[in-house]
């Protein structure tokens, strides 16, 4: 494969995910040919029209793994396009409508509606019963049932993202400084960096997720991969002490200038530049990144002057640096209603094969186990892929389990934390208030 096969699918990722919930309600019916869910003698499945990669993965594994399940019930697929998602699954599953497989609800509050209605297919047990519940990874497993909240799994993680803090080997290494395993290490590191005349991080702060994100990492590596859950079910508020400890945290970073200058007004794809041609030291962001990091005429530091570092421990705090920052871009779900032998065969199929197809034809890193990745694999996905193996469990994003409104106040007030212009307090009680209205 060569290196042009690596480069970027996209620019700007898909780092809304789930949660955020900014769908346009437009009236209209359900997508034709799905309106009685699944078809006999086929095997349906329903996307976005925007994401072309998770059927043709399904279209190479029914040419080949997943054969047999394909000869008994023929992959049949249709779309509908992202802007429109949650208002017509919600609609199709009104109607017992849902296809036999579908990209999961865009917002979890939604996702939840469906478990409790016993539209969603209960996957723990139904891959227990296949015997394939080991071919997903524990960290991408864990996200997503951390994501419905609810001890089951019922979603598939087609995708799955880790994040932390990429950073400059070189620049590293010529200012004396080791990757930072504490909150401590990397502020000192970023006072070195400043007064060594290098930016220390490079951060879309126009963008806002890039900076709340990492109000999100602190909160859970002081209070453990609980704290966010508690903010949701009412038994912890943003704006108690201890949460206005990260948010004061990020803040004091944004004072000292460590952001750089204007950093409200760079965006996601300046940010990148700013990391890729060695102007920034650090850079916090998932890693949809490595198609950037791994396109030569993008990367003028070079893919293997990349190192990658766990966002850092709190001293003193319950969280662990092995609880690593991820989220799975949209999943996949089944339907209860249409689960029967032949989609068995398919669910079992794309288990064993999705995570070698998806990797090998995309270069998608999903969630499952992959057996048999290429043999020029770039470095920096290699370090992924090492990543998520090892990492025993996940922690979800700041805004994952807040209210719309929330989740806007937030990103909107991002900027706000990165150039010192807002209080970690002042930050937390917008986001707080907005999150109280629902």
């Amino acid at each position: 494969m060569t290196t042009a096969s690596w480069r970027a699918r996209r620019l700007i990722p898909a780092v809304a995910l789930l949660g955020v919930g900014a769908l346009a309600l437009s009236a209209c019916g359900p997508a034709e040919g799905n309106a009685s869910g699944g078809s006999d003698g086929d095997f349906t499945y329903l996307g976005q029209t925007e994401n072309t990669t998770i059927i043709s993965t399904l279209e190479t594994l029914a040419g080949d793994q997943c054969k047999a399940a394909n000869d008994a019930a023929p992959l049949k697929d249709d779309d509908i396009s992202g802007t429109q998602w949650d208002q017509q699954l919600q609609l199709l599953a009104s109607q017992d409508g849902l296809s036999d497989m579908q990209m999961a609800a865009g917002t979890p509050a939604l996702m939840k509606e469906f478990i409790d209605g016993g539209k969603v297919l209960n996957l723990s047990t139904a891959l227990d019963d296949l015997g394939v519940s080991d071919r997903l990874l524990p960290a991408a497993e864990s996200t997503i049932k951390a994501l419905y909240g609810d001890g089951d799994l019922y979603a598939l993680p087609t995708e799955f993202n880790i994040e932390g803090f990429w950073y400059n080997k070189e620049l590293l290494e010529a200012n004396g400084i080791e990757a930072p395993e504490t909150w401590d290490d990397l502020v000192d590191a970023a006072s070195t960096l400043q007064s060594a005349g290098v930016q220390p991080f490079a951060t879309a702060g126009k963008d806002g997720w890039p900076v709340t994100r990492l109000v999100g990492d602190y909160i859970v590596r002081l209070l453990g991969p609980d704290a966010l859950q508690k903010v949701a079910d009412g038994e912890a508020k943003l704006t108690d002490p201890e949460y206005v400890e990260a948010a004061d945290a990020v803040a004091e970073l944004g004072k000292a200038g460590y952001f750089g200058d204007a950093v409200g007004s760079v965006d996601y794809n300046a940010s990148m530049n700013l990391f890729l041609t060695g102007k920034a030291a650090f850079f916090y962001m998932g890693s949809w990144a490595l198609a950037n990091f791994n396109d030569e005429e993008q990367n003028q530091i070079g893919a293997d002057n990349i190192g990658f570092a766990r966002f850092p421990a709190v001293e003193g705090g319950a969280g662990s640096i092995d609880q690593i920052p991820a989220n799975v871009g949209i999943p996949v779900m089944f339907s209860e209603k249409n689960y029967d032998d032949n989609a068995a065969a398919w669910l079992e199929c794309i288990a064993q094969g999705y995570g070698d197809v998806a990797l090998n034809d995309s270069g998608v890193v999903s969630g499952f186990v992959v057996d048999n990745a290429p043999a020029d694999l770039p470095a920096t996905t290699q370090l992924v892929q090492e990543e998520i193996a090892n990492a025993p469990s996940s922690v979800l994003w700041f805004e994952a389990l807040f209210s719309p409104k929330a989740t806007g106040i937030s990103q909107n007030n991002g900027a706000g934390l990165a150039n010192g212009t807002l209080s970690g307090e002042e930050f937390m009680q917008l986001v707080q208030a907005a999150n109280d209205e629902g």
